[in-house]
């Protein structure tokens, strides 16, 4: 068997705060292949982004770190690796389109300028050979007269406009992973379905691996071959998307798919709600199921220790005693 292209073990991620120790991410171990698409879902708070940030080494500092686990990316090592090689590593080899790119991009820079600053930097090539490739780039995410919004700053773009443009940033030195975070957030039905269509196209084009984290179960089945389910900073969680969207193992993801919209629901009837809140992420030992508190099939079972992360199949791990059955 040949290397993923992603390996993560054990991952935990701790911010000091003033209110004390919170572990934001515990345990977390996934595996990403070369040209695969595998989504992180969960709702706010259960680890997805800080995951993403600690494989990038962007957790906030001196507040977060990486307390424990490993990030293997085609290979490397990533946990202990110097700013100066984690930048050499960011854009070159692995890249992010973070939720907001407003506040992502340089509002003082003109948009071509700063996806040409990648190359350069990089690629080393030269500033014309750069702002060439940063139209390029724009007309393959298909940003209509390229050249002219090149030009353009950020506040003169649509919101999908500068999604795209960073998506071209993220693809400018062709990383082998891209890390999607939440990318169609805030933008409209039609606008999210270009974008989803967009990242496909790009994966199958350049066998990009991507990374894919979003709250919204419908992004992620209409776009990932697995799905990585996290909640209160634990994977739960872990199956082929359709699979897990006809059988899901676990009461948290039932719980998610039962508050998705449905052409078929009833006119009157209403979503389904989780009821409760996640635990606080404090630190201290877990001893028990953290999903116990909202769990509608809890038994004294679920008290008794916090059950391991277990293969129940090929592809397929869940963390929870119940089996699946029990689950109606």
């Amino acid at each position: 068997m040949s290397e993923p292209l992603l390996r993560v073990s054990g991952l935990a991620c701790e911010f000091r705060t003033d209110t004390g120790l919170v572990r934001a991410v515990d345990d977390v171990s996934f595996e990403l292949e070369r040209g695969q698409i595998l989504g992180v879902v969960g709702e706010s708070g259960c680890g997805k982004s800080a995951t993403a940030l600690a494989i990038l080494g962007l957790l906030p500092r001196p507040a977060g770190r990486i307390s424990r686990g490993s990030i293997r990316l085609e290979g490397r090592e990533l946990v202990g690796l110097s700013e100066r090689e984690l930048v050499q590593l960011r854009g070159a080899r692995v890249a992010m389109v973070f939720q907001d790119p407003m506040s992502s991009l340089n509002p003082y820079l003109k948009v071509g300028e700063q996806i040409a600053e990648v190359a350069m930097l990089h690629l080393g090539v030269s500033g014309a050979q750069a702002r060439r490739r940063a139209v390029e780039l724009l007309e393959r995410v298909r940003i209509p007269d390229a050249a002219r919004r090149a030009t353009e700053y950020p506040h003169e773009l649509s919101g999908g406009m500068r999604q795209r443009a960073m998506i071209a940033m993220a693809l400018s030195c062709e990383p082998a992973l891209v890390i999607a975070d939440e990318p169609t957030t805030a933008l409209d039905v039609t606008v999210q379905a270009q974008i989803l269509e967009l990242l496909l196209e790009l994966r199958s084009e350049r066998r990009l691996s991507l990374l894919l984290i979003s709250h919204d179960l419908g992004v992620i089945a209409s776009s990932a071959d697995e799905v990585l389910v996290m909640y209160a900073g634990r994977v739960v969680e872990q199956a082929p998307t359709s699979a897990l969207l006809r059988e899901p193992h676990h009461p948290y993801t039932r719980a998610l798919l039962r508050s998705i919209p449905r052409a078929d629901r009833r006119r009157r009837e209403p979503l389904a709600a989780l009821a409760g809140l996640p635990p606080r992420l404090d630190g201290s030992p877990v001893r028990a199921c953290t999903f116990a508190p909202r769990c509608r099939h809890v038994t004294p079972r679920c008290l008794d220790a916090e059950p391991p992360l277990t293969s129940v199949q090929a592809g397929r791990r869940r963390r929870c005693v119940m089996d699946p059955t029990e689950l109606a």
